[in-house]
């Protein structure tokens, strides 16, 4: 997940993934950090935190996030 720290929809998304289960997360910060600031850019055509990514899913922000657990989504793509 790309994040920054004081980002308060990235601790959002952080927490109901933890809720989750989800154990093992990788943060990358990039508020101070041009070099994953320009790959998250690259790779997800956005320029806002969180980007999240389930294996090699992106799901998008932390909206995203919430809106595919409310639709029953987000269960089936952390198991796979």
């Amino acid at each position: 997940m790309y994040q920054t720290d004081w980002c308060p929809f990235c601790r959002r998304a952080e927490a109901l993934l933890r809720a989750k289960g989800v154990v093992e997360l990788e943060l990358i910060e990039v508020a101070l950090d041009a070099r994953g600031r320009a790959e998250l850019e690259a790779q997800t055509g956005r320029r806002t935190v969180p980007q999240i990514y389930i294996g090699a899913t992106h799901v998008g922000g932390c909206d995203d996030l919430v809106a595919l657990d409310r639709a029953g989504g987000l269960d089936p793509l952390l198991a796979a």
